[in-house]
């Protein structure tokens, strides 16, 4: 059987998400693959961590969606009126914090970790902003609003602070507080977003 890219970075996120360290040759032995192939494939352990995390992240960004459509189908407003973006990017960040693997990462390699989660050029933000682009333009349509600032720009600060706060006990040695995070960055969309509510 052919081992592909795609079965690789499978297994890493599978090591990842249970907090095992990611050792590119007992991997390389598991799928029965040589070190050359295995390399060929995926590049450097921060290649295939970034990639790893980045599958990663997309689940836990699709369970939040899916979580909002079971609990309140195709609406834009949950029934106390708060926006879908603000549900769901709450959703991903408590997920995300209850991470036993992330966790275990974050503790035992956290400036690898961290460079890889938080790089603009990496494999994991840039495609968690584009997320975050999509879901505000939909929202913005479906509600009829007229967003202050530019989307991307929007998109970027919010997972910017998210991260801050996601990370917070290794980026500034404080204790990781979600329902800061969560005001701060509802207040932050909700002034880009719905300006006239303020």
């Amino acid at each position: 059987m052919t081992v592909s890219t795609d079965d690789i970075v499978r297994h890493a996120a599978r090591l990842l998400a249970a907090g095992t360290r990611l050792d590119l040759g007992r991997m390389a032995a598991e799928l029965g693959i040589s070190r050359t192939t295995f390399f060929r494939r995926v590049g450097n352990r921060e290649d295939l961590m970034g990639a790893g995390l980045r599958l990663m992240s997309d689940r836990t960004w699709q369970r939040a969606l899916d979580a909002w459509r079971a609990a309140h189908g195709d609406a834009v407003r949950s029934p106390d009126g708060r926006l879908r973006c603000l549900w769901i990017m709450e959703r991903y960040r408590r997920e995300v914090a209850g991470s036993d693997g992330m966790r275990k990462l974050i503790e035992a390699e956290p400036g690898v970790a961290l460079r890889v989660l938080t790089d603009p050029r990496g494999a994991v933000q840039p495609v968690l902003v584009d997320a975050h682009v999509e879901l505000f333009r939909a929202d913005a349509a479906a509600a009829g609003l007229t967003p202050l600032v530019g989307l991307p720009d929007l998109a970027f600060a919010v997972v910017r602070l998210g991260e801050s706060f996601l990370y917070s006990d290794v980026l500034a040695a404080r204790t990781v507080d979600l329902a800061v995070a969560t005001t701060l960055v509802d207040t932050l969309v909700r002034g880009a977003l719905e300006p006239a509510a303020r």
